[in-house]
């Protein structure tokens, strides 16, 4: 018993010094969104990630059946409000997504696919606080249902085709430069006065 005692008292002391560098050196070199998350802060993000969602759903199965009807409602929901940061792929490979602190993870990985469903759903209902991932819902049966088949969606990345991503990108959200350059193709196309604009680069590839 006096030999765990020591360890424990070992640990906290451990945990303190690190505590103590970590607070030391921030106020030093203050806070930077480029900068990698510490271990230490994973593991707390990572414990926090876990007991963010309520006890009850934490362990729940998905209840909607899986379908290529379900499947393809994720894809295109995922499409339209998820991509941008998380790029069609899921792997996050964006230019906000990786401007963010932490980083947007690869969804493909062990880390996001090993979650519950219940534990999933909780993150795309209720975000996650201190991060760039917000609340999606909004307390309705149809924001469930939404959210549902994201998780279906978010199980299939893994294995997701080119030729679904060539789909989705059809799907991502335009910006007004994006939308004004497409008006303007399109009466060239149908031969208006306007000429075709110069091609910019996507914000929402990866």
């Amino acid at each position: 018993m006096r030999r765990r005692a020591k360890v424990v008292l070992a640990i906290v002391v451990l945990a303190a010094a690190a505590g103590m560098v970590g607070l030391i050196r921030t106020l030093r070199y203050g806070f930077n969104a480029r900068d990698q998350p510490t271990h230490l802060e994973v593991l707390l993000a990572k414990t926090m990630r876990h007991y963010a969602g309520p006890a009850d759903l934490r362990s729940r199965k998905n209840p909607l059946p899986s379908s290529q009807e379900v499947i393809a409602a994720g894809r295109t929901h995922f499409a339209d409000h998820c991509a941008y940061c998380h790029g069609n792929d899921g792997k996050g490979q964006t230019s906000i997504g990786q401007a963010l602190y932490p980083k947007t993870p690869d969804m493909t990985l062990a880390d996001t696919q090993s979650q519950s469903d219940g534990e999933l759903f909780a993150t795309i209902e209720n975000g996650i606080r201190l991060t760039g991932m917000p609340a999606w819902g909004d307390g309705t049966a149809d924001s469930a249902a939404g959210s549902w088949a994201l998780v279906h969606f978010i199980r299939h990345l893994p294995q997701v085709t080119p030729e679904e991503i060539e789909e989705m990108k059809g799907l991502n959200p335009k910006t007004h430069e994006e939308r004004d350059a497409e008006i303007e193709e399109q009466k060239f196309l149908e031969g208006g006065d306007a000429s075709p604009p110069p091609t910019s680069p996507s914000p929402h590839g990866h």
